[in-house]
């Protein structure tokens, strides 16, 4: 018997009692302000949270990001917003790859991190999320109210989450960044070197 046969033999002779999962009925974190909590946690990981009026709010928001106006490649899935390239006319996601600033939806945001839901129901190519240099993720708020589109923690957001055959989904939170080497941390490492989160009254 081989040495790798005799580790397998062993694991599988260690019989590991089962355990009741935890109860999710918890007291999990509620914050008195979530929509200021969650600003301060996304600009913590690098991002910004801008309340804007209307697409036309939308407009002179992004009009006012040097990385916006200076983008030579722009996409965008949010109606009455343009960009430069469609996505639905992109067969090769690959061809994506010098995407300069991507508006896309978002469905919630989460104030305990900082992060937003996204998924790709409105976005063809889901690399879209990814690879720009820059991304902002737009939350519509149909009540004109910021707070019914965030939720306190991750346990309120998973009770948001429904699922469709085959969608993606993910939680986004600030720009790409690693602080791997000598705890220097570098924005952009691997991904958007910026990430805006703008709600849309």
């Amino acid at each position: 018997m081989s040495s790798k046969e005799q580790i397998l033999k062993a694991v599988r002779n260690q019989l590991v009692p089962s355990v009741d999962l935890p109860s999710l009925q918890q007291d999990w974190i509620q914050y008195d302000d979530a929509v200021s909590h969650f600003g301060d946690v996304l600009a913590a990981v690098g991002g910004t949270a801008v309340v804007v009026e209307g697409v036309d709010g939308l407009a002179e928001a992004l009009n006012d990001l040097p990385v916006y106006v200076e983008a030579k490649k722009t996409v965008s899935c949010i109606d009455g917003l343009m960009g430069n390239v469609d996505l639905d006319r992109v067969d090769d996601p690959h061809t994506l790859e010098d995407v300069d600033f991507a508006v896309l939806p978002g469905e919630f945001a989460v104030a305990e991190n900082g992060a937003v839901w996204v998924t790709d129901a409105a976005i063809r190519h889901r690399v879209a999320l990814f690879i720009p240099q820059h991304v902002g993720l737009v939350l519509h708020c149909p009540s004109g109210q910021v707070e019914d589109v965030i939720v306190n923690n991750l346990a309120e957001a998973y009770q948001k989450l429904s699922w469709q055959a085959n969608q993606f989904g993910c939680f986004v939170s600030g720009p790409s960044k690693t602080a791997d080497i000598e705890q220097s941390l570098v924005i952009g490492a691997h991904g958007a070197r910026s990430l805006h989160v703008f709600f849309v009254l």
